[in-house]
């Protein structure tokens, strides 16, 4: 009896000590399973966009679960009705986090608001990876690495190809007879839009300077004060790049302000219209009757757009529009996970360009151009 009750004892302090060694999260919840590299399953990685209907987040979808599939990861992907829902999307941070991811995905639609989220991803070790336009002025470690199209650069593609068309007529431009640029975004928060409209008017101003003979005091910059940089010039009475932001993101406030810009053409003789992004190229389009008023009311008014859609690739296609400026959504989705599992796995990440091209109606349907072109 002593012998069978010692090796009882024996094996009960085994068991005990076995039970310690087991992860607390092992016997919880499936989210917790997944939320857990260590656990033994698959890692979860929430994706969460700044907006779900849009086609351009749709194949960032595609991409996210393309990469997911690649790494044998779990994911869910979701983003709020618009991009003007903020606190939709706060809310979907905190209950992601609630499933003890192993990363997360994000790109933030206010970085401020997801403040507390972010530092407590920090205290608990969650690698964040931003996506599209990021995480802009996150606490220093939270976001390990972004994967994006750098919109400054793309933006400055669609100046080159505006400039390009209407170089003669800005060379022209006096004092007494102005014209007048439009560079028109949809917001003056989100990073990726931004960037865009900022990246337009500096090489618009690089371009003008530097291949026509006038300088910067001809050149004025107008309009809403979060695009007016320190050495922007805004003194100048020529040439006016005039960058226009609705009153809100909503589709409504957009066609209202892109009804308001079409009206100026003649008026102020305005050129051409930068859109950054599908939400103000369709805004222009819905202001126009879906682009056929463009060439009749408006001749010679050049628009280049950003993004795809398929109202704007139909813009594109019959000329109403110049060319837009194409991203990689696909590309962005896929580099985002896969930087996410990198992170997960201790591995070194850095930010990821993921591209950007223009297109128009002569290169549109080529393949490397095509499988870009969202609907």
């Amino acid at each position: 009896m002593t012998t069978f009750r010692r090796t009882g004892t024996l094996l009960a302090t085994a068991a005990f000590l076995v039970a310690l060694a087991v992860p607390a999260f092992a016997g919880g919840s499936k989210e917790s399973t997944q939320g857990s590299a260590q656990a033994g399953g698959k890692m979860y990685i929430p994706v969460i966009s700044k907006g779900f209907q849009h086609q351009f987040w749709q194949t960032v979808k595609k991409g996210a679960e393309a990469s997911a599939a690649k790494y044998g990861v779990d994911i869910t992907f979701e983003g709020p009705p618009t991009e003007a829902d903020i606190q939709p999307q706060v809310q979907m941070l905190v209950n992601d986090m609630a499933k003890n991811p192993a990363a997360i995905c994000l790109a933030a639609l206010d970085t401020n608001s997801v403040m507390d989220q972010l530092n407590q991803a920090i205290q608990r070790k969650i690698p964040i990876i931003g996506f599209d336009s990021g995480v802009p002025n996150a606490p220093k470690g939270a976001i390990y690495a972004t994967a994006a199209t750098n919109s400054y650069a793309a933006a400055g593609l669609a100046a080159g190809h505006m400039f390009t068309i209407i170089k003669d007529k800005i060379a022209a431009a006096t004092p007494a007879n102005p014209i007048t640029i439009v560079d028109f975004n949809q917001d003056a928060t989100s990073q990726s839009v931004t960037d865009r409209g900022k990246g337009f008017r500096d090489e618009m101003i690089k371009l003008i300077t530097t291949q026509t003979n006038r300088t910067k005091d001809d050149i004025r910059v107008q309009g809403n004060p979060a695009y007016i940089a320190p050495d922007s010039p805004t003194s100048g009475k020529a040439i006016i790049i005039d960058v226009q932001v609705p009153a809100s993101p909503k589709d409504t406030d957009a066609t209202n302000t892109a009804a308001a810009i079409l009206n100026r053409v003649q008026s102020d003789k305005i050129l051409g219209i930068f859109c950054s992004n599908e939400g103000t190229a369709r805004a222009v389009l819905a202001a126009s009757n879906d682009g056929t008023a463009l060439p009749t009311q408006y001749p010679g008014l050049v628009v280049v757009g950003f993004d795809a859609g398929k109202a704007q690739k139909a813009a594109v296609r019959n000329k109403y529009f110049l060319g837009a400026i194409t991203q990689d959504p696909y590309n962005i989705g896929y580099k985002a996970v896969e930087l996410a599992v990198m992170a997960v796995k201790g591995q070194p990440v850095a930010n990821v360009d993921t591209g950007a091209k223009f297109y128009d109606s002569t290169n549109m349907d080529e393949p490397d151009i095509a499988q870009l072109l969202y609907d």
